[in-house]
């Protein structure tokens, strides 16, 4: 069986550090605790491990985030993955840093790369894990805070809540959404 894990992301190193870019972060960290490695692919960079009997196909999209879908697509296609082995894996303002939110389907709440899925693919019904980044800025200074680099106490934080993260998708394709929700959502 088959699984497409999607972390979203900038491509650019002006990006690397970004909280916008914590699905690409997560995935970096995923793919070398497997010792795989990405490749440049068609809209994305691409690599492939094995886990338990099951293939995830990882990919970072390099369509940039407001057209991420264009991505998830080819690749959903390509390697004839259906629609329910799918989890994407993006920031989220609206959750407290570090907090990992797990859901089996859901509107964008207003971020441009989900926004952008569900209308490539035509429905929100697909795994994803939000990542809470915090709302730490001012009024007026969204895109600063979103696209601006992780501060000291969260970079002390961060390899921990990663963990966590590649725990709950190592999780997915064995146990389910449901169980994976369960147990990775208060967590």
């Amino acid at each position: 069986m088959k699984y497409l894990i999607v972390g979203l992301g900038n491509i650019g190193p002006e990006y690397f550090h970004t909280r916008h870019n914590i699905g690409f972060q997560v995935l970096d960290a995923f793919a070398k605790a497997s010792n795989a490695v990405f490749k440049d692919s068609r809209r994305a960079f691409v690599a492939e491990t094995k886990h338990k009997g099951r293939t995830l196909i990882l990919i970072k999209p390099t369509t940039f985030m407001n057209l991420s879908g264009k991505a998830v697509n080819y690749w959903l296609k390509k390697e004839n993955i259906p629609l329910e082995n799918l989890m994407i894996i993006a920031d989220d303002l609206a959750l407290p840093f570090g907090k990992i939110r797990i859901r089996a389907k859901g509107g964008d709440a207003g971020h441009n790369g989900l926004k952008n899925i569900n209308e490539t693919l035509g429905t929100n019904a697909y795994a994803r894990l939000r990542f809470g980044i915090g709302n730490e800025f001012l009024q007026g200074q969204q895109i600063d805070y979103v696209l601006g680099e992780w501060d000291g106490e969260e970079v002390k934080t961060l390899p921990e809540r990663i963990n966590q993260c590649i725990l709950a998708i190592k999780s997915f394709p064995f146990v389910g959404i449901q169980r994976t929700m369960n147990e990775f959502n208060n967590k």
